[in-house]
């Protein structure tokens, strides 16, 4: 018994806005039948004393320290923007 139905294969394509044939949607059942299969084989495994994992590598803070640093000069900064006033970049208005 399939575990997954056509219906349910054009309905998902219906909300991806995918246009599929119905040859392609009994295709498509077949393969995702195959891998919920597959997937489902995962349960027969004896987890007993593993423990829940977000990573496979044990890794901590891997990110460097936040530290402030002088940024560009505000005139190099400005020579790049298109329209600038007072030290400001100025942007079109997007309120209103």
């Amino acid at each position: 018994m399939s575990r997954i139905q056509e219906e349910q294969v054009k309905h998902v394509a219906h909300l991806a806005r995918l246009a599929i044939t119905d040859e392609e949607a009994k295709m498509f059942t077949e393969q995702l039948d195959a891998i919920i299969t597959f997937a489902e084989q995962l349960n027969e495994l004896d987890t007993t004393g593993v423990e829940p994992t977000t990573h496979v590598l044990d890794m901590k803070n891997v990110l460097r320290e936040d530290k402030s640093a002088k940024g560009l000069p505000i005139e190099d900064v400005l020579k790049n923007a298109p329209d600038h006033e007072d030290g400001q970049i100025r942007v079109p208005s997007i309120i209103e």
